[in-house]
């Protein structure tokens, strides 16, 4: 399919900038409903380089403990953590329903040979991760070199083509919202099955203008293919009102239509604080 059918402009100019206005003067409300579904939708992430044993089967603990603990809230949708750690936290987890996440593909800079890349997702795959976050070639898409772009996506995407894959675009790095959508539509085209912001190791992470500007190529992707892609805002998301931005932007760009199967939220500390504001209403 031609890139140019696709544009941020087909929207008009100040287009971006009155949504996010007008989500800022009708700020979402927490309800009990409104934060069992983001908890639900919850990657909850441990991804720091003191990351061991000990710590990653703490995390999936959590998430072990969590039905007996809280059992009128539903657990998060996955546990995401470096390839090293996959086949540990397939090992541990015991509950039904949530997915292994690896990130991969020279993540978080990306900056290494397809080769490498491609043989990293290979071997996450391998070791048991269900669904595989991989990084995008920002410098690609500020180039607009987009046929080098999905020619590597699509290496990494044939070699997990039994798993989810998420592509993070990165977005803090880009200065244009044109970039934003762009690298979004080449992510689609390579068979991407959610469009991820950050790595989180880079500033700005996840920002609503650009998980705004990533609901716009996904629908108009979806309105022109029939495929609907999902959305994953990650880095910096740690309270009920944060999650509560972005759950804005799923209910007006998707009308509401929105769960863990095309809504993700990669977090580390949001998971507890939205239970704790559940047990605050409740």
């Amino acid at each position: 399919m031609a890139y140019d059918i696709f544009s941020i402009d087909n929207h008009g100019a100040g287009f971006v900038d009155s949504k996010l206005a007008q989500y800022k003067a009708n700020p979402m409300i927490p309800t009990l409903e409104l934060l069992k579904k983001v908890h639900s939708c919850i990657d909850l992430t441990s991804l720091s380089n003191a990351d061991n044993e000990r710590s990653i089967s703490a995390l999936v603990d959590i998430v072990n403990n969590h039905p007996a603990l809280h059992p009128d809230i539903p657990n998060v949708a996955g546990i995401c953590v470096y390839p090293k750690f996959v086949s540990l936290a397939k090992e541990l987890c015991k509950v039904p329903g949530v997915d292994i996440v690896s990130v991969a593909g020279a993540f978080p800079h990306a900056q290494t040979f397809r080769e490498i890349k491609v043989r990293e997702v290979d071997l996450a795959a391998a070791a048991g991760a269900d669904e595989i976050d991989v990084v995008i070639t920002a410098g690609d898409i500020i180039e607009k070199d987009f046929d080098a772009a999905i020619d590597e996506l699509l290496a990494m995407r044939e070699v997990c083509a039994n798993r989810k894959m998420k592509v993070i675009l990165e977005t803090g790095v880009y200065k244009r919202d044109s970039d934003i959508y762009d690298a979004a539509i080449v992510a689609m085209e390579a068979g991407a099955d959610f469009v991820k912001t950050s790595t989180g190791k880079c500033e700005p992470a996840a920002t609503p203008r650009a998980a705004l500007i990533m609901a716009l190529a996904v629908s108009d992707y979806y309105k022109e293919t029939g495929k609907r892609v999902g959305i994953k805002p990650a880095g910096g998301i740690r309270t009920s009102q944060d999650a509560m931005q972005y759950c804005a932007i799923m209910d007006d760009i998707f009308d509401g239509d929105y769960n863990s199967t095309n809504f993700r939220l990669g977090a580390t500390s949001l998971a507890k604080n939205v239970i704790a504001d559940i047990a605050a209403l409740s």
